[in-house]
């Protein structure tokens, strides 16, 4: 054996019968190497000094400057999302918005368009009948449930919260408005507007040879089925759209397709991609295989100059000129949530609620077809009876309480080969039911919205075994703030003998006596009960006291508030959350202050909701087995809130999922304690950003206010008033990423984000997350 090699270590394991050899320790004379340990020897600062050297020799030998040109000309920016897509030049004003849906040629038979419907429907019986809020005797704001149909407990519900805040501001209800709507609504016959006089007539498509249509054109084909078109929109919800589609290749293709047709409209062609850099718009909390087939699609398939990928919340904070802020960005399908403190997105804040504008539009549908919507032949899977319910929820929907009035609007519908009808139509609460579904949604049926879609990467009920077991990992896929909105959903009931040394995630920050040992963290309900569940009228009506019922208090929420000098009250968390909505929405936090402690008898046992100040204050009551006052910890001691311990990551949960479906104005509460403290929540709720074409429904910044104001008030020490940072001046809310993206295209420091083809070639994906420090 030559010299210096050390004897083998003789093999112990199985394999000694292989030719399988260990290698041998690193030599330790290595470990003081300077190798790759300064910024300077990284490919990066490599390349960045050729192309210096390269541009001081063209310089050197004369060659011809190039003529001045508008800074960010030659950067595209590029924001697609679920229903728009949004393109254009650094340089431009305002992006070129085209719907980002493509029509193909498809091989007889062609499969019918189907709608995937994301709303509770009523039944069958009930679809055209009065709806069953009544009003009793002497109480104009109180409702009744007279029907079994779990649709009309669940609006009852919405309505009940609704009722609360007119009451608060002192507003009248009509008596009788949805029996006068319907009346008028059955009996009006259209009114028919010739072609002459159709200002907005719709130019439609009833033949082509063309192999694809993108765009409006896409959705001006009078008969897709009939002339052999299937029509697919390729994104949903920040992710590729897998369930319309049988394989991603192509997906793929139709982005790119999307991509050239919409930059041929810019007057960019495809030999001179090459010149042009390309900033990108991902979503927040984004899926790795989403963003590396688009960066494959940009620079090897198009042939793109440099790339660079930039969040939307990051973006938006850019277009709105400011630094720190709780972005909520609410678009079609999904709102996603994120605060951004000082140009860099905290990871641990980012929320992705299921639902949008689109379910805004499909709620109003079914509740104006509860009071005789007069026109009947509307399918939702039709692109231009899609659009008539867009026109009505666009100038229809308010949040604002006065707005709610018996009043009559008209539509006007717009078919293929028929004359342009106007139709009459008076609606009363509709108009407000529908965009609170937002903040109730017990009416959304997530499971639906999710079936059949595939997961590119990984399903998320994949056995732990096959994962990684380390917290970084579970930390990785899901947000603290995720994390804190379904913790009650984690096992963590223990028996009452183990109570005394219970595990991080069970220390309840408030323990009462009343409670007899269980945790008494009041979550958002809505998440997880109200809308996986058909929902009774005895768990959905939240009484005019603002009490509680069983349903809502869930378990082990409490710990996951954050620690504050002061104590925060994390045990009357989100009892403020979901279902006292109607207290919480009046916008008065001293009433809700108020009301918080008032103890409400449950189903079977009194459970006693309490602040802070309650505890030094109030004597406790006196259950059957009280509990020794010996283990109910200070508040001011409770910890930080630690990370899910392995023992949790092993239960089967989706966590991501669960917690899209709470309601709008918790996430974004639990969204802000994931940034920290008391200190935290204070900056970010007074600075929520909020941007995205359903922040286009009129009353939206007082709504948002009014609740969390309502949330914070009883539980952030010193807490000011919630503020909504409206958009610049004349920007609109839909451009605003995009025109944030522009802002980093034109910027100087842009040039160490950019990733080039042999960049992507040698490295792939750790390119990008060597150039954006986020990923």
């Amino acid at each position: 054996m030559p010299r210096g090699i050390p004897n083998a270590k003789r093999d112990e394991s199985a394999l000694r019968y292989t030719s399988f050899h260990v290698p041998l320790a690193l030599n330790p004379k290595h470990v003081g190497s300077t190798y790759l340990k300064s910024e300077s020897q990284t490919l990066w600062s490599r390349n960045a000094v050729r192309a210096h050297r390269s541009r001081l020799t063209l310089d050197e030998a004369g060659a011809a400057t190039p003529t001045e040109t508008r800074r960010g000309s030659k950067v595209i920016v590029i924001h697609p999302g679920s229903r728009f897509l949004r393109i254009g030049r650094a340089s431009d004003v305002t992006p070129l918005t085209i719907p980002n849906v493509i029509a193909r040629k498809h091989t007889p038979p062609v499969p019918a368009p189907v709608y995937v419907q994301g709303i509770s429907r009523p039944r069958e019986d009930r679809k055209r009948s009065t709806p069953s809020v009544t009003a009793p005797n002497g109480d104009e704001y109180a409702v009744n449930v007279a029907s079994d149909d779990p649709f009309d407990a669940k609006v009852a519900a919405i309505t009940v919260s609704l009722r609360d805040r007119m009451r608060f501001y002192k507003l009248r209800v009509t008596p009788n408005a949805a029996g006068i709507a319907t009346t008028f609504n059955e009996q009006f016959k259209p009114e028919i507007i010739p072609e002459t006089n159709d200002p907005y007539h719709v130019d439609w498509i009833y033949s082509s040879d063309e192999p694809y249509l993108v765009g409006e054109k896409a959705l001006r084909i009078a008969d897709p089925e009939q002339m052999g078109y299937v029509v697919r929109w390729p994104i949903y919800g920040g992710n590729f759209n897998t369930r319309d589609y049988p394989s991603t290749q192509v997906i793929y293709s139709d982005i790119e397709t999307i991509f050239r047709e919409a930059l041929k409209e810019k007057g960019i062609e495809p030999a001179t991609y090459k010149e042009y850099s390309v900033v990108l718009v991902i979503p927040d909390y984004y899926d790795r295989l989403y963003v590396e087939a688009l960066v494959k699609i940009l620079l090897v398939d198009m042939g793109f100059k440099q790339f660079c990928a930039q969040q939307e919340s990051l973006a938006a904070t850019y277009g709105a000129g400011i630094s720190n802020a709780c972005v909520v960005d609410m678009g079609a399908v999904k709102t996603s949530i994120a605060c951004v403190d000082d140009g860099l997105v905290i990871a641990d804040t980012r929320m992705v609620l299921s639902m949008g504008g689109n379910d805004i539009t499909e709620f109003l549908y079914v509740l104006l077809e509860k009071i005789g919507f007069p026109y009947r032949d509307l399918d939702l899977a039709r692109s231009y009876d899609w659009n008539v319910m867009e026109d009505l929820k666009a100038r229809l929907c308010t949040l604002a309480e006065g707005d709610v009035a018996l009043n009559l609007y008209d539509f006007s519908v717009r078919r293929p080969g028929k004359p342009t009808e106007k139709y009459g139509l008076r609606a009363y609460d509709e108009i407000i039911l529908a965009p609170m579904c937002l903040f109730e949604p017990r009416v959304i049926e997530f499971e639906q919205k999710k079936a059949g879609m595939r997961f590119l990467t990984r399903a998320p009920d994949i056995a732990e075994e096959m994962v990684e077991q380390s917290s970084e990992k579970f930390t990785e896929r899901y947000t603290q703030a995720m994390l804190i909105s379904t913790q009650h959903l984690f096992p963590v009931l223990m028996p009452a003998a183990v109570l005394e040394h219970p595990p991080p995630l069970a220390t309840p920050a408030i323990q009462t006596p009343a409670t007899e040992g269980q945790s008494l963290a009041v979550t958002p309900q809505a998440p997880s009960a109200s809308a996986t569940a058909p929902v009774t009228p005895a768990g959905e009506e939240p009484p005019s006291a603002n009490a509680t019922k069983d349903e809502d208090v869930e378990m082990a929420d409490a710990t996951t508030a954050p620690a504050t000098e002061a104590g925060e009250p994390s045990g009357g968390d989100e009892e403020k959350t979901s279902d006292s909505k109607p207290t919480e929405s009046s916008a008065s936090p001293d009433k809700d202050k108020d009301t918080t402690g008032t103890e409400t008898p449950a189903a079977d046992a009194p459970v006693e909701i309490i602040d802070v100040d309650e505890i030094e204050t109030k004597p406790a009551p006196t259950p059957s087995a009280p509990a020794p006052a010996a283990e109910q910890p200070p508040p001011h001691q409770q910890p930080p809130p630690p990370m899910i311990p392995i023992s949790y990551r092993a239960f089967n949960l989706d966590v991501s999922f669960e917690a899209s479906k709470l309601p709008l104005d918790v996430a974004i509460f639990n969204s802000a304690r994931a940034a920290g403290g008391d200190e935290k929540i204070r900056k970010y709720l007074q600075a929520v950003l909020v941007v995205g074409g359903t922040a286009l429904v009129p009353g939206m910044a007082h709504a948002l206010e009014s609740r969390l104001q309502a949330i914070a008030t009883p539980l952030v020490p010193n807490m000011e008033k919630v503020q909504i940072i409206p958009p610049p001046k004349d920007v609109d809310p839909r451009v605003l990423e995009w025109k944030g993206a522009a802002v980093l295209g034109k910027m100087d420091g842009v040039a160490d984000l950019w990733v080039t083809p042999a960049d992507w070639e040698m490295f792939g994906i750790r390119a990008l997350k060597e150039r954006c420090f986020y990923l």
